[in-house]
């Protein structure tokens, strides 16, 4: 939807190398039409124009973020096509993928697993921020086999500059950016700044967040809940316990030569946040990670380039109870590695062959520890292929991984170990008709092992409410998709289109069991939920587009607009908190010193939901509004400001776990100032 352009950043690879030179144009035999649009290189290690891909990306590129919402990855992701949140809480949000969320969508760092606990419980962090990024990049659907079967869902990967690959331009390069927020009196500041001089370069950077309870248009209690349980509707006008406290600051240094370069970085984590859940409990997490990355380019042969990346962290996230005391502690510490041989380009001819390998420690201690200890070992081997020959092409692709799983469950007296043996495939063909249209089909087989979660879980889960019974004899998912493609570019029209059909083997699924338990601690029940494998199919829709409606230089006003659905259905019936329909409009007025829009956002109503402990929401309608000024020549400076939900209304994420005690926040004006040299 937003003008994209082509600059340093969108030529970093997704283990944090330099794209050479010409890349870009390599990607195609010399007939083919110019393609126009961001480089991915999430998708296929070699990269690929976005416009030239049967694989659905998005891109949020370093320009949106250094004026981009001061909020956790997945709030700061949603809305877009095919992307929700689970809004949890203002300090833990992670995407949804066409309905999909937890284990099934990646989060990376630069290519790399995040080494955290955010995929155990939707009350957990992602272990990065938005503001750390130079640029993000969202695959939705599981056709890349570069990151595995558990990429099944989806890939967001955040790239950042903290290793440098190339010297800036006059020796230093940043940004400086700051906002503020009137919705929950919201303050932040980032700032990165690298410099170079010879074959040597240095970033540091930094970003500190801090919220207060935010403002809500309605009780939190839903009215359908309320009805439910006959539950009273107080308006307290804030959402209890809903505060963030951010901090993360990171160095890196690397050497870059002729043929490449390698460097190494480290950086600090600090979070605090209110669990929205319960109104006296919070989390706070740190996690200490140093990452390493290199490439080397060959002069001749076979392959181009080979690149690696390693990443090494300890991550700690304690649940605070009411008097301040420890209650449950989560630890996550391992490492991961991958390594890619980048084919040379010939005739149209691109491909890489890659290795990606873990090992991984889980543990979970308290009372409310739903999770035994676990040892997580992975290693994977793929190969990526694509050939173009201008007006017609073809892709593949092919991954095998080996996942084991050991820990001990919770009240047994011995360890138990499960190995997962599988197999991931994709085909896909493209044509060019004619100039700007590009059609493509593809179908992919992916196969994803149980998580620690679905093999392990045995107690209450405070975050979903639950008593968690996971089965260690679940078997591997596995999914066929089969998804149609068009991209369109000419004259005043632009435009994306994909369509998708999934058919799930064994989708693990949590359903209750009618039972009950009561937890002591609590003093309370709660419905007994079980993990059980079942076929499900999943289809839908992503569409965007936008229309120059005048033109003149720089000048330029568009009618833009996108919309997004998803249907999800098990043998049990509807799959839980599948997002509703949603449909977004916005006029857009964008120029070398002014940029300006005006929108308004439609979410469906959802009634298809899958038990009777999840309770359907309404739809509801918001209107935004932004202006960003760049007031100098440079225009290294930009002032912005964002209103949101101008008129108040009383929205609910259906995904969310919390959506029936946490409407989403209220009217909000944002401003701020970014700097870039």
């Amino acid at each position: 939807m937003r003008p994209s352009s082509v600059s340093r950043s969108l030529l970093m690879a997704a283990a944090g190398s330099t794209i050479l030179a010409g890349a870009a144009a390599a990607q195609s035999a010399p007939q083919a039409p110019t393609e126009l649009g961001d480089i991915i290189v999430t998708g296929a290690p070699y990269g690929i124009s976005q416009r030239a891909s049967v694989i659905a990306t998005d891109v949020v590129d370093e320009q949106t973020l250094a004026t981009a919402p001061a909020a956790s990855l997945g709030d700061m992701l949603s809305g877009r096509p095919g992307i929700r949140s689970t809004d949890f809480a203002p300090g833990a949000s992670r995407p949804v993928i066409r309905g999909l969320s937890g284990p099934r969508v990646q989060v990376l760092t630069n290519g790399i697993g995040l080494i955290d606990a955010s995929s155990v419980s939707p009350d957990h962090a992602v272990a990065t921020d938005p503001a750390e990024a130079n640029r993000i990049e969202i695959i939705r659907g599981p056709a890349t086999l570069v990151y595995g079967g558990s990429a099944i869902g989806g890939v967001v990967n955040v790239l950042d500059d903290r290793i440098p690959t190339e010297i800036p331009e006059g020796g230093v390069s940043g940004v400086v950016s700051t906002q503020a927020s009137s919705v929950d009196d919201g303050r932040s500041a980032f700032g990165r700044v690298t410099v170079g001089s010879g074959n040597f370069a240095f970033n540091v950077d930094g970003v500190k967040r801090k919220t207060d309870d935010y403002d809500i248009p309605a009780p939190a209690i839903s009215a359908r809940r309320a009805a439910a349980e006959g539950l009273a509707r107080e308006d307290t006008g804030t959402q209890p316990n809903s505060y963030t406290d951010l901090e993360a600051w990171g160095v890196g240094g690397s050497y870059i030569g002729d043929k490449g370069f390698a460097g190494v970085s480290y950086k600090n984590t600090d979070s605090e946040y209110g669990t929205v859940a319960e109104e006296s409990v919070f989390i706070k997490l740190n996690q200490k990670r140093w990452d390493a990355r290199g490439e080397y380019r060959f002069d001749s042969g076979p392959f181009s380039a080979l690149r690696g990346s390693y990443g090494h962290a300890d991550y700690t996230h304690t649940e605070f109870e009411a008097v301040g005391e420890p209650g449950t502690i989560f630890n996550s510490d391992g490492w991961e590695g991958r390594a890619d041989l980048v084919q040379r380009e010939r005739n149209g001819w691109n491909g890489a062959v890659g290795v990606q390998a873990l090992s991984r420690n889980f543990e979970a201690i308290g009372e409310e520890a739903f999770v035994p200890s676990v040892k997580i070992d992975e290693l994977g081997l793929y190969t990526v292929q694509r050939l173009d020959l201008g007006n017609h092409g073809f892709e593949g692709g092919l991954r095998y991984d080996r996942r084991e799983l050991s820990g001990t469950p919770i009240g047994g007296a011995s360890e138990v170990t499960r190995e997962f043996d599988n197999w991931s495939a994709s085909a896909a063909a493209f044509i060019r008709p004619t100039a700007g249209l590009f059609l493509g089909l593809s179908l992919a087989h992916n196969e994803r092992a149980p998580s620690e979660v679905e093999l392990f879980a045995d107690g209450v889960h405070i975050a979903t409410a639950a008593y968690e019974t996971g089965d260690l004899t679940l078997n591997s998912e596995k999914v066929t998709t089969l998804e149609g493609t068009a991209h369109y570019d000419r004259g005043r029209f632009t435009g994306d289109l994909h369509v998708y059909h999934s058919w799930y083997n064994g989708f693990i699924d949590e359903r209750p069991t009618g039972d009950q338990f009561y937890f002591e601690e609590e003093d309370e029940f709660f419905p007994i939920y079980r993990f059980v494998q079942t076929d499900a199919k999943f289809y839908g829709f992503e569409l965007e587009g936008a229309y120059a409606l005048w033109q003149d230089g720089d000048r330029k006003l568009s009618l833009e607009g996108a919309a997004d659905y998803v249907h999800a259905q098990t043998d049990f019936g509807p799959a839980a908190r599948i997002p509703p329909y949603s449909v977004t409009g916005r006029l857009a007025w964008t120029s070398t010193r002014f940029d300006a829009s005006a929108e308004v956002r439609h979410v469906g109503e959802q009634d298809r939901v899958a038990n009777e402990f999840e309770l359907p929401t309404d739809d509801y309608t918001l209107v935004n509004a932004s202006v960003a000024v760049r007031p100098f020549a440079q225009q290294n400076v930009t002032l912005f400001a964002e209103a949101r939900n101008l008129t108040d209304e009383e929205a609910r994420e259906h995904v969310s776990f919390l959506k029936d005690i946490a409407p989403l926040p209220g009217r909000n004006l944002r401003v701020g100032v970014a700097y870039r040299f």
